[in-house]
């Protein structure tokens, strides 16, 4: 029985390094076909042996993704009822508690400290990386030109996240989750269309989608991969008036596709999918952003001096508390961390 509980699990663990590979969240119904079988009730005594396997062997975990509903409340008109809200803002947005989806992705386990110092270069480590390349037997004229561009993409660090998968894709994903974030949680498509234009990023542009392929996919393809994959939700908001005698009804076909105008696009907003909230979380977003505001303002203002440097990273944790609170602010509400496994 424990030798069968034992394959069921290991089984688990290739199923869910595979969605993984391309994405993919692992649903409960795969899960069932693929795993469980006849033993659909010790679905938790092999998950819990998949995550031991995971954790140890892979550094991961499987993770339930939550979907978080939106309440609106309106304020009352009722005199009587106003005493009971007021300390609510009016159409102030509450959360309500989240609700599985019986659907699993996988996440690191490592500890943030350990791949910050992971990614920092190692000069001996550098040195081991390029022995082979420097000096060789075969190391003709030919192969000193495919050994440059070899070496300069090597640093020493133990995880070379320059030579992984996506960098461009992850970048612009990071981009539009930042600006939903920013944006009250919501973003208009006409909005978000708009901004990247003016970041020089138009939907018509390729995004490379691996380092050692040559496949690429357009911005408006590249969202859509974004929301299969529960990194973004897509949601109709209203459709644009078109005339006083027009009764709410189905998007027109080109905004149903996200290929249509402005106007149109306006009927549509983004907000974060919930791959995104177990992956990444809005308070680590929100530390992206002030970062990356912070450090861009002080750039050039480095000194060699130990006293001027005390000062400007004080003055950089300052700015970085100010940013971090305005961030806060423009999100509309508390900051949403990633959420911890207790399996």
């Amino acid at each position: 029985m424990l030798q069968d509980l034992h394959r069921r699990a290991y089984a688990l663990v290739r199923l869910a390094l595979f969605n993984e590979q391309r994405r993919m969240p692992l649903r409960r119904d795969d899960i069932s076909k693929k795993v469980l079988g006849s033993k659909s009730r010790r679905f938790a005594d092999i998950l819990m042996l998949a995550q031991a396997t995971l954790r140890k062997t892979f550094g991961m975990e499987l993770v339930e993704l939550h979907r978080s509903q939106v309440v609106e409340e309106k304020t009352e008109k009722d005199p009587k009822k106003k005493q009971k809200q007021n300390t609510d803002a009016v159409g102030m947005k509450k959360k309500a508690a989240p609700t599985g989806t019986k659907t699993w992705i996988l996440r690191t386990v490592l500890d943030p400290q350990l791949i910050s110092l992971a990614v920092l270069p190692d000069d001996d480590i550098k040195a081991v990386e390029q022995a082979p390349l420097v000096g060789g037997p075969d190391n003709g004229a030919d192969n000193d030109n495919d050994d440059a561009g070899v070496q300069s993409t090597n640093t020493g660090a133990i995880l070379a996240w320059q030579d992984s998968d996506q960098l461009s894709a992850i970048g612009i994903l990071y981009v539009v989750l930042a600006l939903v974030l920013v944006h009250g949680r919501a973003l208009g498509d006409g909005d978000l269309r708009r901004i990247l234009k003016r970041l020089r990023i138009p939907l018509s542009a390729d995004v490379p989608l691996n380092s050692r392929s040559t496949a690429q996919s357009t911005i408006d393809a590249y969202l859509a991969q974004c929301a299969r994959q529960g990194y973004l939700e897509r949601h109709r908001v209203g459709q644009a008036k078109v005339g006083a005698d027009k009764k709410r009804g189905r998007a027109p076909a080109g905004t149903q596709r996200g290929a249509g105008g402005e106007d149109e696009g306006d009927t549509w907003e983004w907000k974060w999918g919930p791959r995104a909230m177990a992956e990444i979380g809005e308070a680590d977003m929100a530390r992206f952003v002030a970062e990356f505001m912070v450090d861009s303002s002080m750039m050039g203002e480095e000194d060699d001096d130990g006293e001027a440097r005390a000062v400007n990273e004080a003055r950089r944790k300052k700015k970085l508390e100010t940013m971090m609170k305005g961030v806060e602010r423009a999100s509309g509400g508390d900051l949403v961390d990633v959420a911890v496994v207790h399996t």
